[in-house]
């Protein structure tokens, strides 16, 4: 799967290395999720949203933040439902080997 053309999440640092670390999911694969072209969405790191797999404020206290990302277009987008990924929020297909 590998990089997403639909949407970018700019400055994933040290986000990554957090959720892979403490993964909190039972979901071994990817979230299809459709977004429009220019649109903010926040991707749930910490997997308790029970809105997967967008934020809904769950992760308080927990100390991981959700991921932001912007639609470059309109489209469908796979996001990582394992939270392995190396290419968070997005799938690259890592679940295939967990």
């Amino acid at each position: 799967m590998g990089e997403c053309p639909v949407a970018e999440a700019p400055g994933l640092s040290a986000w990554p290395q957090q959720i892979q670390e403490n993964p909190m999911s039972d979901h071994n694969s990817p979230y299809e999720a459709k977004v429009e072209a220019g649109q903010e969405y926040w991707y749930c790191a910490c997997g308790k949203s029970k809105n997967q797999p967008f934020c809904d404020g769950s992760h308080e206290g927990s100390g991981v933040e959700p991921i932001p990302f912007i639609a470059k277009e309109t489209g469908t987008v796979w996001l990582c439902g394992c939270r392995m990924s190396d290419n968070l929020p997005f799938c690259d297909g890592t679940h295939n080997s967990l």
